[in-house]
């Protein structure tokens, strides 16, 4: 009978004298990825690349411990201590270990210290553990050497997974969905933004209950008599805790609709009034806000970190020609933005799907700017928003390589390059944005006696006004308004004109 067994000696002897960077990095993957003499005894030399492949990578330069005194005893209120582990299943190890840095900063942002962070190459995750039974067992030993109290894997887990991940490292272990929902909890303000978020944490939580010792005992069953004329055995105490979940979430959902309803009477507002809209959207911590200060002086909120801003900023703006529209600030994106914060968010997202113009920010000095703009646009076809022009907003221009910024603006033909800190290229960006949004459809010249002056002033206000001449008889306008306007001007064209 032939038995699986490990390398041999020599064997493990000339992969200790190798450099694991100076590996084949392209060699084909494959589901086995543990060494055997079956699989292995006849290939070409020494499987290496196989065997580094399988193994956890560290990645260097995630740790956030901090070494200033000052600094430590400013956050001697520490919330978690957590090591990082990412599974690599596609890609290179360059995005694999940016997404890992990805996470990293989203610990940091909830307030966690990063300790370390490790990723293992595998085919697909496991089923059980997410990183396989032996890499658990070494993930263990990261925690006890590291002193954690925490795990944070790069990825959605399932509660299976949850559970045995957690009986192997011994500590708390959370996903990528559970840190972001943390993020958002702590940083919603408005009520609508508050009710968004809990109903968010509600569906992640519902699969995920799990009962100990009281709380997988049942009650006593109803008789019709009641006290001791039971029937049998009740539902268990985590059958009711579903129970009262799903009906909390009911009640969060009606609240969220009659919130909608108030944000809904504001659009029609603006619609009635012919206002046309421009939203900004993009990746968290792209500059969002920034921009919306500049461009109008809102006073939002600005600060380097993941989801600084969750609440919409709507704000009233002019473009260079006097033409006046909305400007909305919305929630940030992230890659695998958790699909319960798609769904609770809806209502929020929608300003991106009835504007008339997108500002699609991205972080120009980011290291993988193209991934920022793909996970954007997911989220932008989540909404339903795909029919919407768009303006792609390179910002940090200032801090931004420009070979970085040259292919961008080369890949992206409607897009701009600024920066909302020191100002560059905004006044082109006013100019772009007066280009783009619509225009009224019909061009009329009417003489408006001095009587009806509100016309005239709901042509600068809903219209675009080319000249405007005081005569005798009143202003004769010249203008692009829609049609409503168009007709209540219609009884002042003169007769040449009409």
């Amino acid at each position: 009978m032939t038995s699986s067994s490990s390398p041999s000696q020599a064997a493990q002897s000339a992969f200790a004298q190798n450099d694991p960077e100076n590996l084949r990095a392209d060699a084909l993957m494959e589901e086995d990825v543990a060494w055997s003499f079956e699989i292995d005894g006849e290939r070409d030399g020494d499987q290496f690349d196989r065997s580094d492949r399988a193994a956890l990578r560290r990645v260097a330069g995630l740790s956030t411990e901090l070494e200033d005194v000052t600094e430590v005893e400013y956050r001697q209120l520490r919330l978690e201590r957590v090591v990082l582990v990412g599974v690599w299943t596609t890609g290179t190890a360059r995005d694999a270990e940016n997404s890992l840095a990805e996470l990293a900063a989203l610990a940091e942002t909830a307030g966690a210290l990063v300790l370390d962070g490790v990723i293992q190459r595998r085919d697909k995750p496991d089923a059980a553990t997410y990183i396989g039974s032996g890499k658990a067992n070494e993930l263990r030993d990261i925690v006890l050497e590291s002193g954690a109290d925490t795990v944070i894997c790069d990825g959605e887990l399932s509660p299976g997974q949850l559970i045995h991940l957690e009986d192997v490292v011994k500590v708390k272990v959370i996903d990528r969905t559970a840190l972001i929902l943390d993020i958002f909890a702590q940083h919603a303000k408005s009520r609508e933004g508050k009710a968004q978020v809990a109903l968010a944490q509600m569906q992640y939580m519902l699969p995920r209950l799990r009962g100990w010792g009281q709380s997988l005992s049942r009650q006593m069953g109803g008789g019709k008599g009641g006290g001791l004329a039971t029937r049998g055995p009740g539902e268990t105490k985590i059958e009711t805790d579903r129970r009262r979940i799903r009906e909390k979430m009911a009640k969060m959902r009606r609240e969220i609709a009659e919130m909608k309803t108030g944000r809904e009477i504001k659009r029609q507002e603006r619609r009635r009034n012919k206002v046309p809209s421009v939203a900004i959207a993009g990746y968290t911590n792209a500059g969002k806000s920034s921009l919306l200060n500049r461009l109008t002086g809102a006073g939002v909120l600005v600060e380097n970190a993941l989801f600084a801003t969750l609440d919409p900023t709507v704000r009233r703006a002019e473009t260079p020609s006097g033409r006046l529209y909305t400007l909305a600030d919305t929630v940030g994106f992230v890659r695998h933005l958790p699909h319960h914060l798609v769904e609770a968010f809806r209502s929020t997202m929608e300003e991106v799907g009835d504007s008339d113009l997108i500002l699609h920010v991205v972080d120009g000095s980011h290291p993988a700017p193209e991934e920022q703009l793909a996970a954007v646009r997911e989220v932008i076809r989540d909404v339903g928003a795909t029919k919407v022009p768009e303006i792609v907003v390179i910002n940090k221009a200032d801090a931004a390589d420009p070979l970085t910024l040259q292919r961008l603006l080369r890949i992206e033909k409607r897009s701009i390059a600024v920066s909302a800190r020191s100002g560059q290229g905004i006044e082109e960006l006013l100019a772009l944005i007066d280009n783009e949004l619509p225009r009224p459809s019909v061009e009329i010249e009417a003489l408006v006696p001095y009587t009806h002056g509100k016309l005239v002033a709901r042509a600068h206000t809903e219209g675009e006004v080319i000249s405007e001449e005081h005569t005798p008889e009143g202003t004769l306008l010249k203008a692009r308004v829609h049609e409503e306007l168009a007709a209540d001007l219609a009884p002042y064209v003169p007769a040449a004109t009409a």
